[in-house]
Protein backbone atom coordinates (compact mmCIF):
# COMPACT_ATOMS: atom_id res chain seq x y z
CA UNK A 1 0.00 0.00 0.00
CA UNK A 2 2.45 2.34 0.94
CA UNK A 3 4.60 1.85 -2.22
CA UNK A 4 1.38 2.08 -3.91
CA UNK A 5 0.84 5.63 -3.14
CA UNK A 6 4.48 6.65 -3.65
CA UNK A 7 3.99 5.66 -6.75
CA UNK A 8 0.93 7.67 -7.23
CA UNK A 9 2.68 11.25 -5.25
CA UNK A 10 5.93 10.28 -7.97
CA UNK A 11 3.19 10.16 -10.99
CA UNK A 12 1.13 13.23 -10.28
CA UNK A 13 4.29 15.01 -9.25
CA UNK A 14 6.50 14.07 -12.29
CA UNK A 15 3.11 15.10 -14.33
CA UNK A 16 2.90 18.60 -12.86
CA UNK A 17 6.44 19.08 -13.22
CA UNK A 18 6.83 17.99 -16.81
CA UNK A 19 3.39 19.77 -17.97
CA UNK A 20 5.21 22.98 -16.24
CA UNK A 21 8.10 22.72 -18.19
CA UNK A 22 6.16 21.96 -21.43
CA UNK A 23 4.15 25.19 -20.83
CA UNK A 24 6.42 27.71 -19.82
CA UNK A 25 9.97 26.79 -20.79
CA UNK A 26 8.91 25.07 -24.27
CA UNK A 27 6.40 27.57 -24.55
CA UNK A 28 3.74 25.01 -25.53
CA UNK A 29 0.21 26.15 -24.66
CA UNK A 30 -0.94 22.57 -24.44
CA UNK A 31 1.71 20.75 -23.95
CA UNK A 32 0.53 16.64 -23.81
CA UNK A 33 3.07 15.00 -24.27
CA UNK A 34 5.85 15.67 -21.57
CA UNK A 35 3.29 14.80 -18.72
CA UNK A 36 2.55 11.47 -20.97
CA UNK A 37 6.73 10.65 -21.02
CA UNK A 38 7.10 11.65 -17.31
CA UNK A 39 4.57 9.22 -15.98
CA UNK A 40 5.12 6.49 -18.68
CA UNK A 41 8.74 6.58 -16.63
CA UNK A 42 6.76 6.57 -13.92
CA UNK A 43 4.25 3.81 -14.05
CA UNK A 44 7.28 1.49 -15.95
CA UNK A 45 8.52 -1.38 -14.35
CA UNK A 46 10.64 -1.04 -11.42
CA UNK A 47 13.82 -2.29 -11.96
CA UNK A 48 13.31 -0.81 -15.65
CA UNK A 49 12.66 2.68 -15.60
CA UNK A 50 15.75 3.95 -17.20
CA UNK A 51 15.63 0.73 -19.47
CA UNK A 52 11.89 1.73 -20.53
CA UNK A 53 12.68 5.11 -20.82
CA UNK A 54 15.65 4.97 -23.41
CA UNK A 55 12.49 2.58 -24.97
CA UNK A 56 9.71 5.09 -24.68
CA UNK A 57 12.13 7.40 -26.70
CA UNK A 58 13.09 5.32 -29.47
CA UNK A 59 9.05 4.37 -30.04
CA UNK A 60 8.43 8.05 -30.07
CA UNK A 61 11.65 8.47 -32.89
CA UNK A 62 10.34 5.38 -34.75
CA UNK A 63 6.48 6.79 -34.48
CA UNK A 64 7.45 9.89 -36.19
CA UNK A 65 9.47 8.82 -38.53
CA UNK A 66 7.21 6.29 -39.75
CA UNK A 67 4.37 8.89 -39.72
CA UNK A 68 5.58 11.63 -41.36
CA UNK A 69 7.18 9.44 -44.50
CA UNK A 70 3.93 7.92 -45.22
CA UNK A 71 1.48 11.19 -44.59
CA UNK A 72 3.91 12.94 -46.89
CA UNK A 73 3.42 9.81 -49.87
CA UNK A 74 -0.23 8.91 -48.65
CA UNK A 75 -1.90 11.91 -47.11
CA UNK A 76 -4.12 11.87 -44.23
CA UNK A 77 -7.55 10.51 -44.07
CA UNK A 78 -9.19 7.44 -41.97
CA UNK A 79 -8.01 4.81 -43.83
CA UNK A 80 -4.54 6.43 -43.79
CA UNK A 81 -4.54 6.70 -40.24
CA UNK A 82 -4.97 3.22 -39.90
CA UNK A 83 -2.60 2.04 -42.18
CA UNK A 84 0.39 4.65 -40.51
CA UNK A 85 -0.72 2.89 -37.09
CA UNK A 86 -0.08 -0.11 -38.34
CA UNK A 87 2.85 0.02 -40.21
CA UNK A 88 4.60 2.11 -37.36
CA UNK A 89 3.99 -0.95 -34.77
CA UNK A 90 4.87 -3.42 -37.02
CA UNK A 91 8.23 -1.29 -37.25
CA UNK A 92 8.79 -1.22 -33.69
CA UNK A 93 7.99 -4.91 -33.26
CA UNK A 94 10.48 -6.09 -36.08
CA UNK A 95 13.18 -3.67 -34.42
CA UNK A 96 12.25 -4.01 -31.12
CA UNK A 97 10.52 -6.79 -30.20
CA UNK A 98 7.51 -6.73 -28.02
CA UNK A 99 8.57 -3.72 -25.81
CA UNK A 100 5.57 -2.62 -24.52
CA UNK A 101 7.25 0.72 -23.51
CA UNK A 102 8.11 1.56 -27.26
CA UNK A 103 4.94 0.00 -28.83
CA UNK A 104 2.99 1.69 -27.17
CA UNK A 105 4.49 5.26 -28.12
CA UNK A 106 5.43 4.26 -31.48
CA UNK A 107 1.16 3.47 -32.13
CA UNK A 108 0.27 6.34 -29.95
CA UNK A 109 2.82 8.98 -31.42
CA UNK A 110 1.56 7.60 -35.15
CA UNK A 111 -1.97 8.31 -33.63
CA UNK A 112 -1.47 11.87 -32.58
CA UNK A 113 0.48 12.87 -35.20
CA UNK A 114 -2.23 11.52 -38.05
CA UNK A 115 -4.74 12.85 -36.20
CA UNK A 116 -2.99 16.42 -35.68
CA UNK A 117 -1.18 17.10 -38.83
CA UNK A 118 -4.22 18.25 -40.59
CA UNK A 119 -5.17 21.14 -37.93
CA UNK A 120 -1.23 21.53 -37.03
CA UNK A 121 2.16 21.39 -38.83
CA UNK A 122 5.70 20.89 -37.69
CA UNK A 123 4.44 18.36 -34.69
CA UNK A 124 7.67 16.13 -35.13
CA UNK A 125 10.03 18.21 -33.13
CA UNK A 126 8.04 19.39 -30.37
CA UNK A 127 6.88 15.95 -29.79
CA UNK A 128 10.72 14.36 -29.84
CA UNK A 129 11.64 17.37 -26.79
CA UNK A 130 8.56 16.81 -24.58
CA UNK A 131 9.33 13.43 -24.84
CA UNK A 132 12.70 13.64 -23.54
CA UNK A 133 11.81 16.08 -20.88
CA UNK A 134 8.94 13.99 -19.81
CA UNK A 135 11.12 11.12 -19.78
CA UNK A 136 13.80 12.67 -17.54
CA UNK A 137 11.63 14.67 -15.23
CA UNK A 138 10.13 11.31 -14.33
CA UNK A 139 13.78 9.87 -13.58
CA UNK A 140 14.56 12.69 -12.19
CA UNK A 141 11.13 12.44 -9.43
CA UNK A 142 12.21 9.01 -9.05
CA UNK A 143 15.92 9.64 -8.14
CA UNK A 144 15.89 12.63 -6.42
CA UNK A 145 12.71 13.90 -4.71
CA UNK A 146 10.82 11.53 -4.13
CA UNK A 147 12.41 8.09 -4.05
CA UNK A 148 10.80 4.92 -2.85
CA UNK A 149 12.75 2.68 0.12
CA UNK A 150 14.29 0.31 -1.10
CA UNK A 151 14.39 -2.12 1.67
CA UNK A 152 10.52 -1.72 2.10
CA UNK A 153 10.26 -2.77 -1.14
CA UNK A 154 12.52 -5.90 -0.89
CA UNK A 155 10.43 -6.98 2.75
CA UNK A 156 7.57 -6.49 0.75
CA UNK A 157 7.81 -8.84 -1.60
CA UNK A 158 10.24 -11.51 0.16
CA UNK A 159 7.81 -11.44 2.71
CA UNK A 160 5.18 -13.81 1.62
CA UNK A 161 8.18 -16.10 0.56
CA UNK A 162 9.50 -16.30 4.43
CA UNK A 163 6.37 -17.01 5.36
CA UNK A 164 5.23 -19.88 2.96
CA UNK A 165 8.84 -21.24 3.50
CA UNK A 166 8.80 -21.32 7.39
CA UNK A 167 4.89 -22.63 7.23
CA UNK A 168 5.31 -25.22 4.98
CA UNK A 169 8.42 -26.35 7.04
CA UNK A 170 6.69 -26.51 10.04
CA UNK A 171 3.44 -28.65 8.20
CA UNK A 172 6.39 -30.75 7.42
CA UNK A 173 7.47 -31.04 11.22
CA UNK A 174 4.14 -31.62 11.91
CA UNK A 175 3.53 -34.03 9.68
CA UNK A 176 6.68 -36.22 11.04
CA UNK A 177 5.31 -36.13 14.82
CA UNK A 178 1.59 -37.36 13.60
CA UNK A 179 2.64 -39.52 11.11
CA UNK A 180 0.21 -37.67 8.51
CA UNK A 181 1.83 -38.85 5.37
CA UNK A 182 -0.51 -36.70 3.57
CA UNK A 183 0.28 -33.50 5.41
CA UNK A 184 3.98 -33.81 4.35
CA UNK A 185 2.66 -34.37 0.41
CA UNK A 186 0.51 -30.97 0.85
CA UNK A 187 3.60 -29.41 1.90
CA UNK A 188 5.51 -30.15 -0.66
CA UNK A 189 2.80 -29.57 -3.63
CA UNK A 190 3.12 -25.68 -1.33
CA UNK A 191 6.77 -25.56 -1.76
CA UNK A 192 7.01 -26.82 -5.57
CA UNK A 193 4.66 -23.51 -5.89
CA UNK A 194 6.67 -21.55 -5.10
CA UNK A 195 7.63 -20.31 -8.58
CA UNK A 196 5.34 -16.53 -9.04
CA UNK A 197 6.37 -15.49 -5.71
CA UNK A 198 10.32 -16.18 -6.28
CA UNK A 199 9.55 -13.87 -9.71
CA UNK A 200 8.28 -11.12 -7.71
CA UNK A 201 11.01 -11.12 -5.76
CA UNK A 202 13.49 -10.93 -8.65
CA UNK A 203 11.59 -7.90 -9.96
CA UNK A 204 11.58 -6.10 -6.41
CA UNK A 205 15.41 -6.71 -6.20
CA UNK A 206 15.78 -5.02 -9.83
CA UNK A 207 13.80 -2.15 -8.69
CA UNK A 208 15.87 -1.97 -5.20
CA UNK A 209 18.73 -2.00 -7.14
CA UNK A 210 17.63 0.49 -9.52
CA UNK A 211 16.59 2.67 -6.48
CA UNK A 212 20.10 2.83 -4.59
CA UNK A 213 21.81 3.33 -8.19
CA UNK A 214 19.47 6.10 -8.93
CA UNK A 215 18.75 7.52 -5.97
CA UNK A 216 21.34 9.61 -3.99
CA UNK A 217 19.12 9.52 -1.10
CA UNK A 218 19.26 5.71 -0.97
CA UNK A 219 23.13 4.87 -1.66
CA UNK A 220 23.09 4.15 2.01
CA UNK A 221 21.37 1.64 1.83
CA UNK A 222 23.38 0.32 -0.98
CA UNK A 223 24.75 -2.71 1.16
CA UNK A 224 21.96 -3.56 2.95
CA UNK A 225 20.39 -4.23 -0.92
CA UNK A 226 23.77 -6.33 -2.28
CA UNK A 227 23.70 -8.41 0.76
CA UNK A 228 20.12 -9.36 0.41
CA UNK A 229 20.69 -9.93 -3.16
CA UNK A 230 23.08 -12.39 -1.92
CA UNK A 231 20.62 -14.14 0.43
CA UNK A 232 18.19 -14.53 -2.27
CA UNK A 233 20.32 -16.70 -3.84
CA UNK A 234 20.98 -19.22 -1.24
CA UNK A 235 17.18 -18.72 -0.30
CA UNK A 236 16.43 -20.15 -3.73
CA UNK A 237 18.53 -23.23 -2.89
CA UNK A 238 17.00 -23.60 0.42
CA UNK A 239 13.48 -23.78 -1.01
CA UNK A 240 14.74 -26.35 -3.41
CA UNK A 241 16.20 -28.72 -0.63
CA UNK A 242 13.26 -28.27 1.54
CA UNK A 243 11.02 -29.83 -1.52
CA UNK A 244 13.90 -32.78 -0.50
CA UNK A 245 13.39 -32.55 2.89
CA UNK A 246 9.19 -32.72 2.36
CA UNK A 247 9.64 -35.24 -0.31
CA UNK A 248 12.05 -37.59 1.74
CA UNK A 249 9.61 -37.43 5.13
CA UNK A 250 6.53 -38.21 2.73
CA UNK A 251 8.24 -41.34 1.32
CA UNK A 252 9.45 -42.09 5.11
CA UNK A 253 6.18 -41.76 6.37
CA UNK A 254 4.54 -43.72 3.41
CA UNK A 255 7.23 -46.77 4.46
CA UNK A 256 6.26 -46.45 8.17
CA UNK A 257 9.68 -45.91 9.32
CA UNK A 258 11.15 -44.96 12.51
CA UNK A 259 10.11 -41.25 13.39
CA UNK A 260 12.68 -40.07 16.17
CA UNK A 261 11.38 -37.03 18.56
CA UNK A 262 14.41 -34.81 17.25
CA UNK A 263 13.70 -34.96 13.50
CA UNK A 264 10.47 -33.30 13.39
CA UNK A 265 12.26 -30.93 16.27
CA UNK A 266 14.94 -30.20 13.57
CA UNK A 267 12.93 -29.10 10.85
CA UNK A 268 10.77 -26.89 12.94
CA UNK A 269 13.92 -25.50 14.81
CA UNK A 270 14.81 -24.56 10.80
CA UNK A 271 11.69 -22.68 10.04
CA UNK A 272 12.60 -20.49 13.09
CA UNK A 273 15.94 -19.67 11.00
CA UNK A 274 13.96 -19.26 7.94
CA UNK A 275 11.88 -16.43 10.01
CA UNK A 276 15.17 -15.09 11.67
CA UNK A 277 16.97 -14.35 9.04
CA UNK A 278 13.84 -12.41 7.44
CA UNK A 279 13.69 -10.06 10.70
CA UNK A 280 17.19 -9.64 10.90
CA UNK A 281 17.66 -8.78 7.11
CA UNK A 282 14.62 -6.11 7.58
CA UNK A 283 16.15 -4.68 10.62
CA UNK A 284 19.50 -4.67 8.84
CA UNK A 285 21.11 -6.34 12.36
CA UNK A 286 24.01 -8.99 12.24
CA UNK A 287 22.03 -12.55 11.56
CA UNK A 288 23.47 -13.66 15.22
CA UNK A 289 20.12 -15.74 16.02
CA UNK A 290 19.66 -16.65 12.81
CA UNK A 291 23.20 -19.13 12.98
CA UNK A 292 22.24 -19.92 16.23
CA UNK A 293 18.97 -21.22 15.31
CA UNK A 294 20.43 -23.20 12.30
CA UNK A 295 23.13 -24.93 14.53
CA UNK A 296 20.38 -25.80 16.86
CA UNK A 297 18.42 -27.52 14.14
CA UNK A 298 21.34 -29.43 12.51
CA UNK A 299 22.23 -30.56 16.05
CA UNK A 300 18.49 -31.91 16.80
CA UNK A 301 19.28 -33.59 13.30
CA UNK A 302 22.09 -35.53 14.42
CA UNK A 303 20.55 -36.30 17.33
CA UNK A 304 17.69 -37.97 15.21
CA UNK A 305 20.48 -39.71 12.89
CA UNK A 306 22.16 -41.25 16.38
CA UNK A 307 18.87 -42.10 17.87
CA UNK A 308 18.40 -44.31 14.52
CA UNK A 309 16.24 -43.66 11.44
CA UNK A 310 16.16 -45.69 8.37
CA UNK A 311 16.81 -45.04 4.73
CA UNK A 312 14.80 -42.16 3.62
CA UNK A 313 15.15 -40.50 7.53
CA UNK A 314 18.66 -40.72 6.82
CA UNK A 315 17.72 -38.65 3.89
CA UNK A 316 15.79 -36.04 5.80
CA UNK A 317 18.64 -35.34 7.60
CA UNK A 318 21.39 -34.97 5.25
CA UNK A 319 18.72 -33.21 3.32
CA UNK A 320 18.69 -30.81 5.88
CA UNK A 321 22.29 -30.01 6.56
CA UNK A 322 22.65 -29.13 3.17
CA UNK A 323 19.86 -26.49 3.19
CA UNK A 324 21.41 -25.36 6.53
CA UNK A 325 24.80 -24.85 4.65
CA UNK A 326 23.18 -23.17 2.49
CA UNK A 327 21.22 -20.90 4.91
CA UNK A 328 23.95 -19.69 6.88
CA UNK A 329 25.93 -18.79 3.26
CA UNK A 330 22.61 -16.49 3.02
CA UNK A 331 23.97 -14.87 6.81
CA UNK A 332 27.16 -14.26 5.25
CA UNK A 333 29.33 -17.38 5.41
CA UNK A 334 31.62 -18.86 2.75
CA UNK A 335 31.16 -22.41 1.89
CA UNK A 336 33.79 -23.92 4.02
CA UNK A 337 33.03 -22.40 6.76
CA UNK A 338 28.90 -22.91 6.49
CA UNK A 339 29.81 -26.55 5.87
CA UNK A 340 32.60 -27.02 8.93
CA UNK A 341 29.75 -25.65 11.29
CA UNK A 342 26.94 -27.79 9.57
CA UNK A 343 29.09 -30.96 10.07
CA UNK A 344 30.19 -29.89 13.82
CA UNK A 345 27.26 -29.35 15.21
CA UNK A 346 25.80 -32.48 13.50
CA UNK A 347 28.76 -34.40 15.27
CA UNK A 348 27.44 -32.73 18.80
CA UNK A 349 24.37 -33.88 18.06
CA UNK A 350 25.14 -37.27 17.13
CA UNK A 351 27.97 -37.25 19.99
CA UNK A 352 25.38 -36.34 22.87
CA UNK A 353 23.31 -39.94 22.21
CA UNK A 354 26.69 -42.25 21.89
CA UNK A 355 27.85 -40.69 24.78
Amino acid sequence: MEAALVISVQAGLAAALAWSIGHDVLGNPAPIFAPSAAVGTIVAALGQRAHRTVELLLGVGLGIATTDLLLSVLGTGFWQTGFVVGCAILATLVLFGRSGAAVGQAGGTAVLLAALTPAQKDLEWPRIVEAMVGGVVGLVVVALLVPLNPMRILDRDAAPIYHCLAGQLREVSAALSTGDQQRAVRALDTLRGMGPDLERMHQALSGAEEVVSLAPARWLRRQDVERFARASQHLERVIEHSRGVARRSAIALQYSEPIPPDLPASVGRFADAVELLRREHRAGRPTEKTRHAVRDAVYQAGRARAQGVDEFGDAVVTQLRTAASDLLRATGDDPTTANQEVREAAERGEGSIGG
